[in-house]
């Protein structure tokens, strides 16, 4: 079996993650590629898809979440995720266990004794009016019936697992901020998520599956556990594995992948790319070393925005008054210098709508 070293792994990940080259695609089509952004921050996904898109205009992706061909929900991982309102409805159900479970994980003490159906229900009946509600809003309204219950639970476990729900607009789009307010996803939408499959069934983990892989493979399926949160995939996985081929990483891992999914030569030229907090090119594996040193691993869960360099983790970035200021993290050469200041003049002028273009790396 074909052993795939961190460096190869890494130029597959970059191609996957249309980090390779910039894609020509409408951002729809890549929202849907990349199987969603994770968008906790509400202004990472512009920057996560313009580092993808070779002429990404940001107007574009709000105009997806005003038109609701795109939604903010809470999704893998229990994390929000902007999705396609197609994958939104279709994956749901897939998701609705893990949600939960997730929830009970942090607040299952606190929990005790709430009938989640009751909870749903009250939560289904607040918003039947159509009109959307922040958690305070809807956790006031039930707190009544759980007195003794912190509303912080019911909250998070009204809108993260028991409604589908999405994030109302202004909530995401560019350069605006707006709070969380809260709507089911089928109101929002018109059209209710896909039901579960039946038992003995998974149609939507073996649609996951290929997914993943196109996006993200070859990888193993920890990596998939890993960027869905999803632990009962090994069926799905058993199903489709005869369209797959299998690799091994250093680590004697098994790496299962689509068969003319891109592999590029590992010695394949990477260009700066400057990538959002929380994006999912480090995120979405549970071995991130085909991206990221162990040293640095912490950066991706901190919510630090990070500069790739020949494909690697080597700097981070801020942004404040229009000025991009990179720090590295190792030394960088002159040549390296020179296309990070040219990449973050670019995202600079992005950023700033074309007022300036102003880099500071850190050791100046």
């Amino acid at each position: 079996m074909t052993v795939l070293d961190a460096r190869a792994l890494g130029r597959a990940t970059l191609a996957r993650q249309l980090l390779l080259d910039r894609a020509d695609l409408p951002a729809l089509d890549a929202v849907a590629h990349l199987g969603g952004l994770q968008a906790q921050e509400p202004q990472e996904p512009f920057v996560g898809l313009w580092s993808r898109l070779r002429a990404f205009a940001p107007g574009e992706l709000s105009d997806l979440l005003v038109e609701r061909r795109v939604v903010r929900t809470h999704l893998m991982r229990r994390t929000v995720h902007l999705v396609t309102a197609d994958d939104a409805l279709a994956w749901r159900s897939r998701h609705d266990a893990m949600l939960r479970q997730r929830v009970l994980g942090v607040y299952r003490g606190e929990l005790e004794g709430v009938d989640l159906d009751e909870l749903a229900a009250a939560g289904r009946a607040l918003l039947a009016d159509g009109e959307p509600r922040t958690m305070a809003e809807l956790t006031r309204a039930v707190a009544g019936r759980w007195p003794d219950t912190a509303p912080r639970a019911l909250g998070e476990m009204l809108i993260a697992a028991l409604v589908p729900m999405v994030q109302v607009p202004p909530r995401g789009l560019w350069r605006t901020k707006a709070g969380v307010r809260n709507l089911p996803l089928s109101a929002w939408l018109g059209r209710a998520a896909a039901p579960p499959s039946p038992a003995g069934s998974d149609p939507v983990g073996e649609a996951l599956v290929r997914r993943y892989l196109a996006a993200f493979g070859p990888a193993a399926t920890a990596d998939l556990r890993a960027w869905s949160g999803l632990a009962g995939l090994p069926a799905a996985v058993a199903a489709v594995r005869g369209e797959l081929v299998a690799f091994r990483d250093e680590r004697g891992r098994e790496l299962l992948d689509l068969p003319d999914a891109p592999r590029p030569d590992p010695d394949t030229p990477a260009p700066v790319r400057f990538l959002p907090a929380f994006d999912n090119a480090i995120l979405g594996y549970q071995d991130r070393g085909r991206i990221i040193d162990d040293d640095h691993r912490g950066l991706s869960v901190a919510g630090a925005r990070v500069v790739l360099l020949d494909g690697r983790v080597a700097a981070t970035w801020t942004v404040r008054d229009d000025t991009v200021t990179v720090t590295p993290l190792r030394r960088v050469s002159r040549a390296e210098r020179a296309a990070v200041t040219e990449e973050g003049r670019a995202l600079s002028a992005f950023l700033s709508d074309g007022a300036c273009e102003r880099v500071r790396i850190a050791t100046d």
